[in-house]
């Protein structure tokens, strides 16, 4: 069953619901129609206690305000475009600035969405207009959040244009299996199916290159804790304050295939993840500290490192890269990507 209640209202008047999704093994996800926004996910930790480990806010503006886009869909381009420059089908396109010289995420993540239950399944739909964010095509974007009984969030992204675009998706979750109220990630553990990631150059925005983990603290195939890359002076973690990088996953693209597992190291709450997407950006919440919102749910100051996201994704600035697995979306084509958050307890 998914319970529909109210949110708050935006700035600009829009009402916003809450929707909360239950199963019978004790886990429970609240999904605002704000942004697709992914508000608190609860699961039982080691001992049977829930545990809300989802940062996020307490009410409508917060999401309004804050500028870490906890537990939003982003897009339509997911990551950083150079110069906020995109090419498509030979012309050039001009895009918002919002990182320096160059373009972040967009603006979905700040958009209210039409909805529909279905059973056990929450779609979200809009139909984003041509142009916006300087972007052709209108897009008829649908999100569907669904809770499975062995403790698994499905995310299923679709969307279809009338005109040759690009488009990158990815929720942007930080997670934190203590606790959002715990502190420190550090002593998280994490293995990532990864043999190499995207070359990144000072503005943290791909070269095209491809680099190896091996012999790096980049090199998570076996289980760590994250203070030991946290701790490293490797100039590709220095460079960023921390892990912000866009790992290549193993395994064939398109396919749903395992990638990840993290651990709490005092919860015991393990989340595996898979996904059909060819990368995920591994970010340790390096710049919390620089959110204008005050605090986060139950007035909780969160801080640089209290989190960690795995966010499935397209690479960053892929239009400008031949080599790179391909964001055009084309009409009469399908996007359709899917990814899974599956969670236990050891």
């Amino acid at each position: 069953m998914i319970i529909r209640e109210p949110f708050g209202v935006t700035s600009k008047g829009e009402s916003v619901s809450v929707f909360t999704m239950q199963n019978e093994n004790g886990m429970t996800v609240r999904v605002l129609d704000y942004g697709c926004t992914i508000q608190s996910l609860t699961v039982p930790d080691k001992s049977g206690k829930p545990v809300d480990v989802l940062l996020g806010y307490d009410d409508i503006a917060g999401y309004e305000k804050g500028i870490c886009f906890y537990g939003a869909v982003v897009g339509r381009y997911a990551n950083r475009i150079r110069n906020a420059e995109l090419s498509i089908g030979g012309k050039t396109y001009a895009l918002e600035k919002n990182l320096g010289d160059h373009h972040l995420h967009g603006v979905f993540s700040k958009r209210v969405f039409e909805t529909e239950i279905a059973g056990d399944t929450l779609i979200l739909r809009r139909l984003c207009p041509s142009m916006e964010e300087g972007i052709p095509g209108n897009l008829a974007l649908e999100v569907r959040y669904t809770l499975r009984s062995d403790n698994a969030l499905v995310l299923d992204y679709r969307a279809t244009t009338d005109e040759e675009t690009v488009l990158n998706l990815t929720n942007h979750a930080y997670f934190n299996l203590n606790g959002h109220d715990s502190g420190s990630v550090r002593g998280h553990v994490l293995r990532l199916d990864c043999n190499c990631y995207t070359d990144a150059d000072a503005d943290h925005i791909p070269t095209g290159r491809l680099v190896s983990v091996d012999g790096t603290p980049m090199d998570l195939r076996r289980e760590k804790a994250l203070s030991e890359g946290l701790g490293s002076d490797f100039k590709a973690i220095a460079e960023c304050n921390g892990y912000d990088h866009n790992y290549v996953i193993n395994g064939e693209r398109g396919t749903l295939r395992e990638f990840a597992k993290l651990r709490g190291e005092r919860s015991g709450v393990v989340l595996t993840a898979e996904t059909t997407q060819p990368g995920v950006q591994l970010y340790t919440a390096n710049f919390l500290d620089e959110d204008p919102v005050a605090c986060g749910k139950g007035g909780v100051k969160y801080r640089n490192y209290d989190a960690v996201c795995l966010e499935t994704q397209h690479y960053p600035a892929s239009p400008a890269f031949p080599q790179f697995p391909t964001t055009t979306l084309r009409p009469g084509e399908e996007f359709r990507e899917t990814t899974v958050y599956r969670f236990s307890n050891e």
